[in-house]
């Protein structure tokens, strides 16, 4: 994703031209309830009113709010997943795309912030199984891969490339948290998530 809102970016996959189901009206209303007023805002009778269904609809689809969060949870690493094989796919070396794949990580928490938590501060999210367990994994699996490509070319050093990845998420998510808290000065020694990650990946860096 660029950090301006490129095609990249999760948050404008719809499909608009696509007739969605109720499951997917309810699911992307959820989204936007999530993302306009937080967790608290997400309730089965105000995804109903925003679906433009009944208020029973939602019942008929999803068991309790949790379920609808997992929902929303699931479709949103969808999104992200595509965004990052966008990104792998791009005639771009190695290390422009996990730059890429940074910012999209940047940008996806900086655009829709309770979202973020909800796929990664969460812990129902952590411990799910089923669909969502896979979209998480195959996020995560194009992260791994891009991070192997650049120990391929000789950017990043030898080691488990699962394990670097996730080093690297760690690393990245670490630092926008002390964003979050209103952390991150100058007299710290941090300026951007941006910028801090990229001398962390030029420490890294093997040439």
């Amino acid at each position: 994703m660029e950090s301006d809102g490129g095609t990249h970016s999760p948050a404008g996959i719809r499909g608009a031209a696509i007739t969605k189901t109720t499951a997917e009206r309810l699911i992307e209303a959820a989204a936007d309830l999530l993302d306009s007023g937080g967790e608290g805002a997400v309730t089965l009778r105000a995804v109903g009113s925003a679906a433009g269904v009944s208020h029973n609809a939602p019942y008929k689809h999803f068991a309790n709010r949790s379920a609808l969060l997992a929902a929303v949870a699931t479709a949103s690493f969808r999104d992200l997943a595509m965004a990052m094989q966008a990104i792998r796919q791009a005639s771009t070396s190695p290390k422009d795309k996990l730059s890429d794949t940074i910012a999209l990580t940047i940008d996806f928490h900086q655009k829709t912030p309770a979202r973020y938590r909800l796929l990664f501060n969460n812990p129902d999210t952590a411990s799910a199984d089923g669909e969502l367990r896979i979209a998480a994994t195959e996020t995560f699996e194009h992260l791994r891969a891009i991070v192997e490509a650049c120990q391929q070319a000789g950017y990043l050093p030898d080691a488990p490339s699962h394990t670097l990845a996730s080093l690297i998420f760690a690393s990245a998510h670490g630092l926008l948290a002390i964003e979050s808290d209103g952390a991150m000065r100058p007299e710290k020694g941090l300026s951007t998530v941006a910028t801090s990650m990229e001398l962390l990946l030029s420490l890294l860096s093997r040439r």
